[in-house]
């Protein structure tokens, strides 16, 4: 890999493809290049984890409910004893409304990929597919060097 590189086939492979699996170093590093080489193509950056997603489609695509961890404490009243569910907007179309006027699209990056179900791997690569605007990079585990290959190919070698 050149100590200074452009970005330029992995723009090219993510508009093509829509969704990408990464394998990165385990120092890191290199993922904050590129994700900064896709800000200025045009593409505005969101970025998570896959700890903790629960339903994957849920989570980016419906209004969902959440709880609070309770930290030990039960709550009062006639509820759950684990805390009120609160209810959250659907993040990829929050987003995507906030969007700028000159940008690409909504580039969705998740770190620890690895422990995804190959359901919600299928349901991410798709994703592109029922909405163009949004793009997708999961890291699918580490690497001596960034490579990246079309998150299809990421379900088949799992």
């Amino acid at each position: 890999m050149a100590l200074i590189t452009t970005g330029n086939g992995l723009i090219r492979d993510l508009e093509k493809f829509g969704a990408l699996g990464v394998y990165v170093p385990l120092e890191g590093g290199y993922e904050g290049r590129y994700r900064r080489r896709l800000r200025a193509a045009g593409y505005t950056n969101l970025h998570i984890t896959a700890r903790g997603l629960g339903d994957v489609a849920a989570y980016l695509t419906r209004v969902h409910g959440v709880r609070p961890p309770h930290l030990g404490k039960k709550s009062t009243g006639s509820g759950a004893a684990v805390g009120e569910v609160y209810y959250l907007p659907p993040m990829i179309s929050s987003h995507l409304e906030h969007l700028p006027p000159k940008s690409k699209g909504l580039l969705l990056w998740i770190i620890e990929g690895h422990i995804l179900s190959d359901q919600e791997v299928e349901y991410l690569a798709n994703l592109p597919k029922l909405e163009p605007r949004v793009k997708v990079v999961i890291e699918r585990g580490g690497d001596r060097y960034f490579r990246w290959t079309p998150l299809e190919k990421t379900l088949l070698a799992s």
